[in-house]
């Protein structure tokens, strides 16, 4: 019998495709600090092919066939995208824009609060967490995985 997680990604583009929002819990570390691993839900909306994309937060599928949300860094003429986790120090993904699911809309906070990541607070927590220096990032995050490994149990 197939897991309920895994009819979702497998048919998540045909899920988008209809038009609307949708809610997904976040699973993993690599969008540390800003989304926390079984902490935060995020709203996923379908993106269209001319929608300027730099500097949000997008879903895609990975080579590997993994659902993934990184940041969208650039785009470059030949429509390809780079993006990388907030979680991630040097790891970058390039993807085709076609390959581009959908943009988070916002985040749903483990209290029931509801961000806008076109917020202004959104924007200034993510530049001030990207402003810092590579080194202080790469320790902070070595903290707040442990922290959180923690209180997974």
């Amino acid at each position: 019998m197939a897991d309920m997680k895994d009819i979702i990604t497998t048919n998540i583009e045909q899920i988008i495709a209809t038009g609307e929002t949708f809610k997904i819990v976040v699973t993993g570390y690599s969008m540390l600090p800003m989304l926390g691993f079984g902490r935060d839900t995020i709203v996923v909306r379908r993106t269209m092919p001319n929608e300027d994309i730099v500097g949000r937060i997008a879903m895609f599928r990975s080579e590997r066939g993994h659902i993934v949300v990184h940041r969208v860094l650039k785009v470059d003429g030949a429509g390809v995208v780079t993006l990388r986790g907030y979680g991630n120090i040097a790891q970058y993904e390039r993807v085709c824009r076609e390959d581009i699911i959908g943009v988070v809309e916002s985040v749903i906070r483990e209290s029931g609060r509801e961000v806008s990541c076109l917020s202004r607070w959104w924007r200034v927590r993510e530049r001030l967490w990207i402003g810092l220096p590579r080194i202080v990032r790469q320790y902070a995050l070595a903290v707040i995985r442990r922290v959180a490994n923690l209180k997974r149990g």
